[in-house]
């Protein structure tokens, strides 16, 4: 994707250590703090996730930066310009992407990207030129013409981004960008963000998705009531959590409750499910340990399908940061 006159000149001149810094960013809504003074800093062209359970205020630290909401305390800049004090710079320097579409259904793509090229400023033939170039991009070429509402989940989500890159931002914001997409089609959106990526925009991203996080984000943050609670590479968190895990996967599923309680007790903490069924993740601390409660297992009749020792996996460092599994924590934060 080339960059148009108006993202080169966004980009230009001398540039900031960090496309976002913030000092004790806070919000509250009435009594609920829901941003409790966060300290970020994201090098340019990072991709950057932001984690948290649900409510942890992941959606209203993003809509601070995006100038969509006015913080209560702190300070922030975002690709060198205040937050507060220079708010239309810094919307002429980012493009945010949603939870939801934010698309006309009864236009077709090419008229979506059109339209919008308009309210940029482009003319008629650079309008069409961009929405053409823009829409190859993303491979939707073939359905330019299509009324978005006969789009799948996945192209509707490519067209949004798309949407927010008539002028290539220095900072993209993508609230939970592959959230009710199949498979391929989140794999299709990785992509496009590793692209972005790689042509210097930073992206900072919210997901419900431990695996996306790991995938994509050089950069992860785990917030929970508000607060900042660890930073660091997917590999730090997982490190700084522990390596001595037990991950066992049982013969008869329905034995997990009485594998948990067994497990729990012989190992003295906590212990997670796994997403798929019959599937149980704890910390052993040491391999000896570990045989003790594989032992203690199959004595009382639980036999293990597979086990193995190792690192956690970021769902494990999620449970151990914040109390709870990542799959009871679908993010809709409201407000925060």
């Amino acid at each position: 994707m080339n960059e148009t006159p108006s993202a080169r000149a966004i980009l230009s001149g001398q540039q900031p250590a960090f496309a976002i810094s913030t000092r004790g960013l806070a919000k509250s809504f009435g009594t609920l703090r829901a941003v409790d003074g966060i300290d970020l800093d994201v090098p340019r062209g990072m991709i950057f996730a932001i984690l948290g359970p649900n409510g942890a205020g992941k959606t209203t630290l993003m809509r601070m930066l995006a100038t969509l909401t006015k913080p209560d305390a702190g300070t922030a800049t975002v690709m060198g310009h205040d937050l507060v004090s220079a708010p239309q710079t810094v919307r002429g320097s980012i493009a945010m992407t949603g939870q939801f579409a934010s698309l006309d259904e009864d236009l077709t793509g090419r008229e979506n990207l059109v339209l919008i090229s308009r309210l940029w400023g482009f003319r008629g033939g650079q309008a069409k030129a961009r929405a053409d170039e823009l829409l190859a991009a993303f491979d939707l070429a073939d359905a330019a013409g299509k009324q978005v509402k006969d789009y799948s989940g996945g192209m509707r989500r490519r067209l949004d981004i798309a949407a927010s890159l008539i002028v290539t931002p220095g900072v993209l914001f993508l609230d939970e960008p592959t959230t009710g997409l199949d498979p391929k089609a989140r794999q299709g959106v990785w992509r496009i963000i590793r692209a972005l990526a790689a042509t210097g925009v930073t992206v900072l991203l919210t997901t419900q998705y431990l695996d996306e996080a790991d995938q994509l984000a050089a950069r992860i943050v785990v917030i929970d009531h508000g607060r900042k609670i660890a930073e660091g590479t997917s590999r730090e968190l997982k490190a700084a959590t522990g390596s001595g895990f037990l991950h066992i996967a049982l013969a008869d599923p329905n034995q997990i409750d009485q594998a948990e309680r067994l497990l729990a007790e012989k190992l003295d903490g906590t212990v997670q499910r796994g997403v798929e069924g019959g599937r149980l993740s704890v910390m052993a601390g040491s391999a000896q340990a570990a045989s003790e409660a594989l032992a203690a297992l199959i004595e009382a009749g639980i036999e293990p399908a597979d086990f193995s020792m190792g690192s956690p996996s970021l769902d494990e460092v999620f449970f151990a940061l914040t109390g709870g599994p990542a799959d009871q924590h679908a993010n809709t934060d409201n407000p925060a």
